[in-house]
């Protein structure tokens, strides 16, 4: 097992010796944030504290939320139109400094360019995006199969972590499609795979007819995997890696912060935060409604902040992510991993209110793919008005497997309606949609069908 965390000067410390690592850089990128951008300036100055006063995770946690992805999206039309750059007043450098922008997926609306860097930046996070697959068995040389949606997007950030731990990243443009992500693949003989949980999926059925095998006669060691709820869903975990014949690994690394992945334990562990030097991403949670703070206590659930820790161009300060996950703050039962993990339950835009229960989608999709093969696991939310709030019953529609007979529909309906009311609470209508229906994306495969739109 490699070492756990990417910055070698967190070796061997206790989590009260990382907590005090973490406050040693608090201060200093706070100060740096007043100083260089109007917009944290105001922030301060409007809840009445400063930054040389903030020491502590404690008083980091008592201030309140100063962004999110809304007010993101309107820094980034102010400063467009007083600076003439998109980049955000809350961007602390010159915008002639910047090394490298890229925006987010834009999946929840307009996309902002939350990886905005500093060459500074680059070199400080690259290592410890690269170490998430250091972690997991990359050695120097390896050959990573690199399929995303490249150019101006957030995961072309990964390459220069790959790069920087010695990885050879095979990059392929998932938008130039499967015919050629699958010649590459065969092509380069790469050692991993790093994708999206629907593109993995996807190739599973492509491959036979444009390569002439199975993606397992790729040979792979590994399969990482991003961007999606997938990977903590046991029957999609065993789908994929009965395919591929290697393990799979959920990882992310939103706004290049919260860096983790998983360990290779059987079952899911959570992802392991392995750069708790950079941000305070697993130690500062809020409750998605309220937006207070949640005791860091293992077995938490909440919504969480993140605030940058050594990030010099636009750093995060208490910025409500939107990502709701529960923390293990206890070791990794499998590999020893002592800092904190996390599984992602849902985005706070996700949730859905029905009957007053709270819902997201991702716990929705655990209870169907309960029921393959007799569906697929491909599904949609339907929405007919904007949510949260849905008016009953709320309708899930479903890709049929192609073997399963019109006469055996209804009672699979009502079985999944029930497994899904017993657990949930709600008892949903289901629509029948025909086998490879549902379209997968390149990015992020939509979880809702919008009527209202």
């Amino acid at each position: 097992m490699p070492r756990y965390f990417a910055n070698e000067e967190l070796k061997g410390l206790s989590p009260e010796g990382i907590r005090e690592y973490q406050e040693r850089r608090l201060t200093p990128q706070l100060i740096h944030c007043y100083e260089n951008s109007d917009f944290y300036r105001q922030k301060f100055q409007d809840c009445g504290a400063d930054p040389r006063d903030i020491k502590t995770m404690d008083d980091l946690h008592a201030l309140p939320i100063f962004m999110d992805k809304e007010q993101e999206r309107l820094n980034a039309m102010e400063s467009l139109e007083r600076d003439g750059h998109p980049f955000g007043t809350h961007l602390c450098i010159d915008p002639r400094d910047i090394y490298m922008t890229a925006t987010t997926s834009g999946t929840t609306g307009v996309p902002t360019f939350t990886y905005t860097l500093s060459k500074q930046d680059v070199e400080t996070i690259a290592p410890a995006l690269g170490h998430r697959f250091v972690f997991n068995g990359l050695q120097y040389g390896d050959r990573v199969l690199f399929i995303f949606a490249l150019g101006i997007y957030a995961t072309t950030i990964s390459l220069f972590g790959l790069r920087s731990v010695g990885g050879v990243p095979i990059d392929v443009d998932a938008r130039a499609g499967s015919e050629l992500m699958l010649r590459f693949a065969e092509q380069t003989r790469p050692q991993y795979m790093a994708t999206t949980v629907s593109l993995s999926e996807y190739l599973i059925g492509k491959a036979p007819s444009i390569i002439g095998k199975e993606v397992g006669e790729l040979n792979l060691k590994g399969v990482f995997l991003t961007g999606e709820v997938g990977v903590s869903i046991p029957e999609v975990r065993q789908r994929i890696e009965e395919a591929y014949g290697c393990t799979i690994y959920d990882y992310w690394a939103p706004a290049a912060h919260d860096i983790a992945i998983t360990c290779a334990s059987p079952e899911y562990q959570g992802m392991h935060g392995v750069a708790p030097d950079l941000c305070t991403a697993f130690d500062d949670l809020v409750d998605p409604d309220t937006k207070k703070p949640v005791p860091i206590e293992n077995g938490a659930v909440g919504e969480i902040v993140v605030t940058s820790l050594k990030r010099q161009a636009a750093p995060l300060v208490k910025y409500a992510t939107g990502d709701v996950v529960q923390l293990w703050t206890e070791p990794c039962p499998y590999c020893g991993f002592p800092g904190h993990r996390i599984k992602l339950i849902g985005r706070a835009d996700d949730m859905l209110v029905v009957k007053g229960v709270n819902i997201y989608p991702a716990a929705i999709k655990q209870i169907v793919e309960t029921f393959t093969p007799e569906v697929t696991g491909e599904m949609r939310v339907v929405l007919d008005t904007k949510p949260p709030r849905v008016i009953p019953p709320l309708k899930l529609k479903l890709e049929r497997s192609a073997t399963v007979s019109d006469d055996d529909l209804e009672g699979l309906a009502d079985r999944i309606s029930r497994a899904t009311h017993d657990q949930l609470k709600i008892r949903p209508v289901i629509q029948w949609a025909e086998p490879g229906s549902l379209e997968k994306s390149t990015r992020k495969t939509p979880l809702f069908e919008k009527n209202y739109e």
